[in-house]
């Protein structure tokens, strides 16, 4: 099972997607929304060479657990990508992945500047594997 993630945000997306196990998260790509969000031929192209199984996108949620400001946004725009797709989409918590994407970056010894871009496709890959190691749990029990 491949799982392509999408950090959807107004700017960028950033994409990660799993192996073909379903057990290991990539970061892949960042493309400017307007290009995912309209099926543009370089988000096309991700399709097409990765042929995931589901879209996981992240939901902004307030420390509280609560749905962030910008979730229904999120949430109406993922929604167009998978019907677009035609694939299964699911939802995970993207809480303090961009926190943790930018320390992973700042020990790799890059700038803002040069982090800039980058943030996006590893925090996609960020909950992306809590998300294929939450979905591989459940199988395991059966």
């Amino acid at each position: 099972m491949v799982a392509l993630a999408l950090d959807i945000g107004g700017t960028r997306t950033g994409i990660a997607v799993s192996d073909r196990t379903g057990r290991v998260a990539m970061p892949l790509k960042v493309l400017p929304a307007c290009e995912v969000e309209g099926m543009a031929r370089s988000f096309r192209m991700i399709l097409e060479d990765h042929e995931p199984d589901v879209l996981v996108c992240g939901l902004p949620q307030t420390m509280s657990g609560e749905e962030g400001p910008q979730a229904e946004h999120i949430r109406e725009v993922a929604g167009r990508i998978a019907a677009a797709t035609g694939l299964p989409l699911e939802f995970i918590d993207e809480r303090l992945t961009s926190t943790e994407a930018k320390r992973i970056l700042r020990e790799q010894g890059l700038n803002e500047k040069q982090m800039r871009g980058k943030v996006d496709m590893i925090s996609a890959s960020l909950f992306l594997q809590a998300w294929l190691d939450s979905h591989g749990r459940k199988d395991d029990r059966g």
